[in-house]
């Protein structure tokens, strides 16, 4: 069983996960080596194996790389006793017989990392049927545009996180896609220069990274191919139906959307490739999964079409447990169906409509604001590159709307400008009381603008002041 961490995460951060993992052996990009062993201590870590890119390159660019940024770069850490090196290691066992293991479809296989409904880190176990289950519905959902054995994927979703393993590789190895890998997303330029390498024909990524792309030079002035590009699938945030227009249109292929989670080993909905769209859904639930609302109070009633509640599910590959974590898993997984902390709906036809979080939810002087609803409209103003949107305290209502607002690159805009854009779209409760410019917004591994980061942040600055 293994458990992929992200390698960005802080020394506190690191430590809990791995104590919660009860993780033996680490597998480490040469330059995090320090940071593992600064908290092994307090583990039951017992080896570490260092990883060096270079192995990965072809002759010239290894021998470039030893010479300029190798120990530059931390990939030559002085190893302590009983550590080794990735390439060490596989000489060590080179020859040997291979161990004779039996893997079962119910055995672990993932430990998935995931802050669930409470923040605090959990881990979600994966068997190794789920992952196969996983991508086997990918594969039939996308089965009509895709070609098996010859059409690439991009691979730039974090193998760390469920999208990129459970969705993206699972897809790739059940229908035998070469996956082009992009370590780096937020490296905008690799990954055009990628997809004008590798031509790839299905992209799944975030909103972010649409945005982004779309907002490159090369991408503006024309001088980029995306051409290649007959399928995108959006996943872990809402997409602005204004992104997907300009994408496609760019590209020539099409934004598929999609829900899922962590707890879920991807398990959730998509919108049909060649069916019918409708802006704000994300889509039918996939092959072998079952949806319902249910009332957010309770759980306990189903409720009819369009009304708003939590959104539960039920399907093969749900998560077995959060590993040994029973009160939680029991507050999750109730009669076989996952609840998964999400307010939504489904209408007549069965399309499921995703509103936020339960968490998320403001109340200004006791009314229901959804942030979603909120950054749909800020987002469609000509000047506004990225927005975000929670709930501030506030003495006189309670909770106000505060929307954080990323501007364009030689655009302007002023708060009052915004405010009234979004009076002509918005009941008064819902139009911000408060905006905040930033050249930046919080973001998780996979590009996903963290509201909780936000209110954080809140936070701090009212106790400063």
């Amino acid at each position: 069983m293994v458990s992929p961490l992200n390698p960005l995460y802080t020394e506190r951060e690191l430590q809990e996960v791995l104590q919660k993992s009860e993780a033996e052996i680490a597998v480490v990009l040469a330059p995090f080596y320090k940071k593992v062993k600064n908290v092994q201590p307090e583990t039951i870590v017992r080896k570490v194996i260092t990883v060096n890119i270079k192995t990965f390159l072809p002759p010239l660019l290894r021998f470039l790389f030893t010479i300029f940024k190798e120990r530059k770069e931390g990939y030559r850490p002085a190893l302590q006793e009983g550590d080794m090196d990735f390439d060490a290691f596989l000489k060590k066992g080179r020859g040997a017989a291979p161990p004779q293991v039996t893997v079962k479809p119910d055995d672990p296989a993932i430990l998935m990392f995931t802050g669930g409904t409470t923040g605090s880190p959990k881990a979600a176990l994966g068997l190794h049927r789920h992952l196969v289950i996983s991508g086997m519905q990918y594969k039939a959902w996308l089965t009509n545009v895709l070609i098996d054995w010859d059409d690439t994927i991009m691979a730039l979703m974090p193998l760390f996180h469920i999208y990129g393993l459970a969705g993206v590789m699972a897809t790739g190895i059940i229908g035998h896609h070469p996956l082009a890998l992009v370590p780096n997303p937020r490296d905008l330029d690799d990954v055009i220069a990628t997809i004008g390498k590798e031509k790839p024909a299905f992209l799944p990524g975030v909103p972010t990274l649409f945005n982004a792309m779309l907002n490159h030079p090369k991408v503006k002035s024309g001088k980029a191919n995306l051409k290649s590009l007959k399928l995108c699938i959006c996943g872990a945030a809402p997409l602005l139906l204004e992104i997907k227009k300009r994408f496609e249109k760019v590209t020539g292929g099409k934004i598929i959307e999609g829900y899922a989670l962590t707890e879920s080993m991807m398990a959730g909905a998509f919108t049909p490739v060649y069916g019918k769209y409708k802006p704000g859904s994300v889509g039918l639930p996939n092959i072998d999964v079952e949806i319902k609302i249910v009332d957010a109070d309770k759980g306990e009633k189903e409720l009819p079409p369009k009304e708003v509640g939590e959104v539960i599910m039920r399907a093969p590959q749900l998560m077995k447990e959060y590993w040994k974590n029973p009160e939680e898993t029991a507050n999750t997984i109730k009669n076989g169906w996952l609840f998964t902390g999400d307010l939504g709906y489904m209408d007549e036809e069965g399309f499921l409509y995703i509103v936020d979080r339960k968490k998320d939810l403001i109340k200004p002087s006791g009314f229901q604001v959804w942030p979603r609803e909120v950054e749909e409209v800020i987002a469609s103003h000509p000047a506004v590159q990225e927005v975000g949107v929670a709930g501030v305290p506030d003495e006189r209502q309670g909770e106000a709307v505060k929307a954080w607002v990323v501007i364009e690159r030689g655009k302007s805009l002023t708060a009052e400008e915004l405010r009234n854009f979004c009076r002509e779209r918005l009941t008064g409760y819902k139009v911000p009381k408060h905006i905040e410019f930033c050249d930046e917004l919080p973001k998780s591994a996979v590009g996903k603008i963290l509201r909780r980061e936000l209110r954080k942040k809140e936070s701090k600055e009212m106790h400063m002041n």
